[in-house]
């Protein structure tokens, strides 16, 4: 999306299933090269730690707000239309994700 790749952080497994909220931490953009890395992250520099792809496939975007973006995911694992809803008052990067049955405005 606008030419990066935009990223959160789930702490929890992603939901598979409606009904099933997660913790969605949003975290720096990267430059769309980094699409297909994976290895470790030194402990001494930003974003430290194991990287692995979780998942892979394509999104269509569906709507886009300030605080709330709604998209179809067509990965492996993850299939179906997707919310992320940034949590009012809350930590700027603090968003909600979950998985709906159908289209909601």
């Amino acid at each position: 999306m606008d030419n990066v790749l935009k990223s959160w952080a789930v702490p929890k497994e992603p939901p598979v299933k409606p009904g099933i909220k997660r913790l969605a931490l949003q975290v720096e953009d990267h430059a769309l090269d980094y699409a297909d890395f994976e290895g470790d992250i030194p402990d001494d520099q930003y974003g430290a730690g194991k990287v692995e792809i979780w998942d892979t496939g394509e999104y269509n975007l569906l709507e886009r707000h300030e605080n709330r973006m709604k998209f179809m995911l067509l990965g492996d694992k993850l299939k179906g239309i997707y919310v992320l809803y940034k949590f009012p008052k809350a930590s700027k990067n603090a968003w909600l994700f979950f998985k709906i049955k159908k289209s909601i405005s």
